[in-house]
């Protein structure tokens, strides 16, 4: 669950690290208060595991609408995955 941090992918679909983090950090404060998770603990989830996995089914977002933090696709231009050159031999 956490190796889903190494990808960009979830960096991406927040807006940016920072908003991850930001993220994670508020809805594991309200798990730490009780609050139920969105998504089945799994025997041996962390917290910061459920709120990943919340994160990743996409229970769990950023209101744009109700907010003044701009769109990813506003802010951030994902790069395009290019595949290397084939050789020939």
């Amino acid at each position: 669950m956490i190796e889903a941090l190494k990808s960009d992918d979830l960096v991406y679909k927040m807006g940016g690290r920072f908003k991850l983090a930001t993220v994670i950090m508020k809805r594991w404060r309200e798990l730490l208060e009780g609050a139920r998770p969105l998504v089945e603990r799994k025997e041996g989830m962390t917290d910061i595991e459920v709120v990943i996995q919340e994160i990743l089914d996409g229970k769990i977002d950023i209101d744009y609408e109700k907010s003044d933090i701009p769109r990813p696709e506003e802010i951030i231009r994902i790069p395009e995955r290019k595949t290397p050159p084939s050789s020939t031999r």
